[in-house]
């Protein structure tokens, strides 16, 4: 970190091409094709979230319940990463440091080995318990990704942001520069 500024990421869209919670999935339904029997789960959890009738958290969980059916799977986090850290974006490796942070709502199980191929030291990410799916801490999503970073870094300013969502619009009003990602183009916050 140089003196108290950090640069921040969003991690799925945004340094990674693709949503790594929807690709763990998919690359586990090939290892065990049983894991569709949690496919009418996840989509009722999804169908009740977009009613309104359970929050993001709740839909969340629903569909990480698949985790149960890999619980005794010790080595599905690093094979999955061995296959797909060439999804992280070029851009990103050409300026990474290793006090950046990377904060993200995507479980912290699943980048947690990723940052440390990377050499990156910092993840806020939502805690989710690996062997259930549960959530072990709201969701790091929107607003809740400013209260996570200020119990973290207190004391620390944002030189620059970048994220591929307006949701993220609260971490951008922190940085001293906020950039927009689409895909590997990247522009202002303002002009995005």
């Amino acid at each position: 970190m140089e003196g108290n500024r950090v640069n921040v990421y969003d991690f799925d869209g945004t340094i990674y091409n693709g949503d790594s919670s929807i690709n763990i999935y998919f690359f586990l339904l090939k290892r065990y094709p049983k894991l569709i029997a949690y496919f009418p789960k996840q989509m009722l959890g999804i169908v009740k979230y977009k009613l309104h009738l359970s929050s993001k958290e709740e839909m969340k969980e629903m569909y990480f319940s698949f985790l149960k059916g890999v619980r005794t799977d010790k080595t599905f986090v690093d094979d999955f990463w061995k296959q797909n850290q060439n999804k992280i974006k070029e851009w990103y490796l050409n300026q990474k440091r290793k006090d950046d942070v990377i904060i993200s709502a995507s479980p912290e199980f699943l980048l947690k080995p990723i940052c440390e191929i990377l050499g990156v030291e910092n993840l806020i990410a939502t805690k989710v318990e690996l062997s259930s799916g549960k959530f072990l801490s709201k969701n790091c999503h929107g607003a809740e990704k400013v209260i996570r970073f200020k119990e973290d870094f207190s004391e620390m300013e944002i030189d620059a942001f970048y994220s591929d969502s307006r949701s993220d619009t609260y971490m951008a009003k922190l940085a001293t520069k906020a950039f927009l990602v689409k895909k590997n183009s990247i522009m202002n916050w303002e002009q995005g």
